[in-house]
């Protein structure tokens, strides 16, 4: 007996360790079969990003791929999650074999560019939890076999191009927590179904082109605290069963085609920040004064009626807008409560009441438009002391008595629109100081007096109309100064003198110069030719005499003109915009002439000048002295010439060291070093590739002095001078003229016909992208070492702009062209789009730099000036601070609940918080950040000043970080 009790335990123990034995042999083959499945897939994109260099089996003697980036494996070994976003992968999903992996809970590739369809095997995942492809390129329909999923807590496939319906089956998915499909191209409906999912919170379906009306079964998700289907042609009323949903914090209903009224039920919606319903075709009047909690509420462009709401019982409300409906009577008192309010748009309504008693006082105001109501009154003086108002708009009221001159204390006014009133006195010298102010439209009132000479210093100036007053006087020759301005309208006034030649210094006039109907005296100035991109010129109505400036046919934007009603006389100007006129442009002059229907013939004898005496006159006075004049320029030349020759050689010998077909390399031979780098490289082979730039690709070599260099090839290109091969000569001349620690060296270069390289110092860690894509470099690249980091870049930018002559702007400063060697230094890389700043030239070119980084002012101008680079900068610190870039968040700092967002809680939270000591630090760089990405490139700050402060590390804020909010640090004076 007992030893058949031995033997069946011995059995059994072997059995066990068979058992056990083909357990880790089938998991071992798992993990192969995950190794192969993710190879197979990398070598499938378009290109081998460096973000995947240790998805290899070289330098393994295990083929597990769970020391690879973004896997992380489970404890035998399975791979269970697979995170690489912000990873530049290009390509598909459909040679990722979802089989493979079994287990994994988490796919996270969002912000890359893949492409194509989401595959139907992606439902093959049994215990995913987490799926995560936004901000991709994929498009196709969503697949059904997502409902396979049945463990999925979050959804997210926004910013693609995803297109079809949505698949009911997703209603499904009991344990999803967010569904997030915003900005695609998904139609259809929105299925009822989702209205199984009462886990849910957050439920993002905007910007598609979603129609039907919204499913009453929505009302079932009451955990729902984020409601967004804006933008998209949803019909029908709003249901009433919304009203169920008392933890929404944010509901987006606007821009869709919605009518009806706001439902009744909505006044339970006790927990709402954020109501939006603009644009649609509501109708109706307001019943939710009870809504406490409101801190955005925007009911613009329907069709309300009768009073506003009755709002701001706690005083929460910060940005109301509800201009464009049918609103009578005045505004609500309890609107005075609201000493928060940032943004009131109430324009185009049918509002009345007293606007200098029935508004209260709003220290933190920015944004006021009342415009095209029926407001009167007097313009409260109290007003300028708001120090945030940057747009001020009260046009098309009733409004009367003067302009106060306090309003000339409001440092960052943008827009003053006070036309069509009823206002008198005369224009506030005061406004000379408005350093901000880029429109001031104070047209059609009663304004009298001169036109203030301190309007000369508005140097950010874009539009000025004064036209329709009283104003008196010469039009003041300061206008000059005004170097912006695009719009100059002083037309229906008294004006008088002459016309000031300063004004053809405004060669950025561009919709409008209209000084008609005026008392103007004298000749046109010929300076106004220069006015090279004007399209309406109307002068008419005025008192000119003389002729019309020849300077006036280069004036080939012009589209409209008049100068009728003058004294001018002589031919009118040959081009298109003269010849192709209507003769009433022309009317009532004292002698014009040319070939326009309705004009008279010029006489052959009849020069530019004046009649055939005036032309034999200037044959004596003119012709005669040309000829001395030729002697000398004759003379000058020869000079001009020997000096020129001299400069130009040295140009040459510059331009020849660059085109030598060998190395111009500091202390070695040329020749050697190019054989040496080919060797090194093996002619450039893949395998010793570190990274793409923005011409060419990045190659790692090690010279036979031992010595490990960075060498960036040119893109071959086809016949021609390429975008490249400028770029590659412009990097040289950066580099050759600039020395300083925090620059990349630039040891050498090539100017082959068979190869165009740069040969750089190697920098050990690359790019500062890299390092913060990935978890371990990032967390050991701690806050100290960043705020080291910081102040190189801050430093490396102070000496191109202000140490530098010309002054230099990099034009691509980004985390990509930023490198870090071994010890986290940072140096400035990637010269190819630098500029050098003429001082005698306008610096206008093409775009360059990245998206995500580059300055907003370059959507409509393409000035390039060092402030473009100051906001590349400010962006990057944000990048550095955060862990990744921040996107969305400098866009939503000009809205309340960015600025209500806490510092702490957008810290790179891979890393530990910071120590006092660098709290001040870190809290300083942000102040500065957010100084840098003033919309306003003249209120940026100069790199020199952000690198002077950054060097102080004096105290700051004496408050713990985690209480400070991006309000506090907005305003911030250093």
């Amino acid at each position: 007996m007992l030893k058949a009790k031995t033997f069946s335990i011995l059995l059994a123990i072997g059995l066990l360790v068979l058992l056990f034995s083909d357990a880790t042999t089938t998991a071992a083959t798992s993990e192969e079969s995950e190794a192969e499945s993710l190879l197979k897939w990398k070598y499938s994109l378009s290109q081998t990003q460096p973000s995947l260099n240790s998805w290899s089996f070289t330098n393994s003697t295990t083929k597990t791929p769970c020391n690879w980036t973004g896997i992380l494996c489970d404890d035998v070994g399975r791979v269970t999650e697979i995170i690489l976003p912000s990873a530049c992968l290009q390509g598909t999903l459909h040679n990722l074999t979802f089989q493979s992996f079994p287990n994994l809970i988490r796919l996270d590739l969002n912000n890359n560019t893949l492409l194509g369809t989401i595959p139907a095997d992606i439902g093959t995942l049994p215990k995913l939890t987490f799926l995560n492809l936004s901000m991709n390129k994929l498009s196709g329909p969503i697949p059904s076999q997502l409902g396979n999923l049945i463990k999925l807590t979050v959804l997210n496939l926004s910013r693609n191009e995803i297109s079809g319906s949505i698949p009911p089956i997703i209603g499904n998915l009991t344990d999803l927590t967010i569904i997030n499909l915003s900005r695609n191209k998904i139609s259809g409906s929105i299925p009822p179904q989702i209205g199984n999912l009462r886990n849910l919170t957050e439920l993002r379906l905007s910007i598609n082109s979603i129609t039907g009306s919204i499913p009453s079964a929505l009302g079932n998700l009451t955990k729902l605290t984020i409601l967004l289907l804006f933008d998209n042609q949803i019909s029908g009323s709003i249901p009433h069963e919304l009203g169920n949903l008392w933890n929404l914090v944010d509901l987006g209903l606007l821009l869709n085609k919605l009518t009806g009224p706001i439902p009744t039920s909505f006044a339970n919606l006790s927990n709402l920040t954020r109501l939006g319903l603009l644009g649609n075709q509501l109708s109706g009047s307001i019943q939710f004064s009870n809504l406490m909690k409101l801190d955005t509420l925007s009911l613009s462009d329907n069709n309300f009626s009768g009073h506003l709401p009755q709002l701001c019982q706690r005083g929460l409300l910060k940005r109301f807008s509800a201009y464009k409906n049918n609103f009578t009577g005045p505004i609500p008192k309890s609107l005075k409560n609201c000493t928060g309010l940032t943004k009131l748009e109430l324009y185009r309504n049918q509002l009345t009441g007293n606007i200098s008693e029935d508004l209260g006082i709003y220290p933190n105001i920015e944004y006021i438009d009342l415009s095209d109501n029926n407001f009167y009154g007097e313009l409260p003086s109290n007003w300028g002391e708001f120090q945030n108002l940057t747009r001020l708009h009260l046009s098309g009221n009733m409004i009367s008595g003067r302009i106060p001159p306090e309003y000339g204390q409001l440092s960052q006014l943008g827009v003053l629109s006070l036309s069509s009133n009823q206002l008198v006195g005369e224009v506030p010298e005061e406004f000379g100081s408005l350093s901000s102010l880029l429109n001031m439209s104070l047209n059609d009132n009663r304004l009298s007096g001169e036109i203030p000479l301190e309007i000369g210093n508005l140097y950010s100036l874009e539009i000025l109309d004064l036209s329709g007053n009283n104003l008196s006087g010469p039009i003041p020759e300061q206008l000059g100064d005004c170097s912006k301005l695009r719009h100059l309208k002083l037309s229906k006034n008294n004006l008088n003198g002459s016309i000031p030649f300063q004004i053809g210094n405004l060669v950025f006039l561009q919709d409008m110069l209209d000084l008609s109907r005026n008392l103007l005296t004298g000749e046109i100035p010929s300076q106004l030719g220069n006015l090279q991109m004007l399209e309406d010129l109307n002068l008419s109505r005025n008192r000119l005499s003389g002729s019309i400036p020849s300077s006036f046919e280069a004036m080939n934007s012009l589209t409209s003109i008049d100068f009728s009603y003058n004294q001018l006389e002589g031919p009118i100007p040959e081009s298109k915009v003269f010849k192709e006129s209507l003769v009433e442009a022309f009317l009532e002059n004292k002698g014009l002439c040319g070939e326009i229907e309705g004009l008279p013939s010029c006489n052959s004898s009849w020069t530019r000048n004046g009649g055939g005496r005036k032309g034999y006159m200037v044959a004596i006075f003119v012709i005669v002295p040309i000829l001395g004049a030729l002697l000398l320029i004759f003379v000058s030349i020869k000079v001009v010439s020997i000096f020129h020759r001299m400069a130009r050689n040295t140009e040459e010998e510059e331009m020849r060291i660059i085109n030598n077909d060998l190395f111009s390399i500091w202390n070695y031979d040329g020749r050697i070093v190019y054989e040496d780098i080919i060797v090194a490289t093996e002619d450039f082979d893949d395998k010793y590739c570190i990274g793409v730039g923005g011409f060419g690709n990045v190659y790692k070599a090690e010279l036979p002095t031992g010595q490990i260099v960075a060498v960036k090839k040119l893109c071959s290109s086809e016949g021609g001078e390429s975008v490249n091969e400028i770029c590659f000569r412009n990097e040289i001349q950066a580099l050759l003229k600039i020395r300083h620690r925090n620059i990349v060296k630039l040891y050498g270069f090539c100017s082959h016909v068979q190869h165009k390289f740069l040969v750089y110092e190697f920098m050990e860690r690359r790019s500062l992208w890299i390092v913060l894509s990935n978890e371990e470099r990032a967390v050991e690249f701690d806050w100290i070492r960043r705020m080291k980091a910081l102040k190189g870049i801050a430093d490396a930018l102070s000496y191109l702009h202000h140490d530098c002559t010309p002054p230099i702007v990099h034009r691509d400063i980004s985390t990509s062209n930023v490198l870090l060697d071994l010890g986290f230094e940072a140096c400035v890389s990637d010269f190819g789009t630098a500029r050098f700043l003429n001082p005698n030239s306008s610096n206008w070119t093409a775009f360059a730099g990245t998206y995500g980084y580059a300055a907003p002012e370059l959507a409509y101008t393409m000035q390039v000036t060092e402030k473009c680079d100051v906001y590349s900068f400010g962006v990057v610190v944000l990048e550095v601070i955060m862990g990744s870039h921040p996107g969305e968040l400098i866009s939503s700092l000009s809205s309340s609940s960015g600025q209500n967002i806490l510092i702490i809680n957008v810290l790179d939270q891979r890393l530990s918080s910071p120590t006092v000591e660098v709290a001040d630090e870190v809290i300083l760089a942000v102040v500065l950040a957010l100084a840098c990405l003033r919309p306003n490139p003249q209120s940026r700050p100069s790199m020199e000043y952000v690198s002077q402060q950054l060097s102080a590390k004096r105290p700051f804020l004496h408050q713990p970080l985690h209480g400070i909010t991006f309000h506090q640090l907005l305003g911030f004076e250093l």
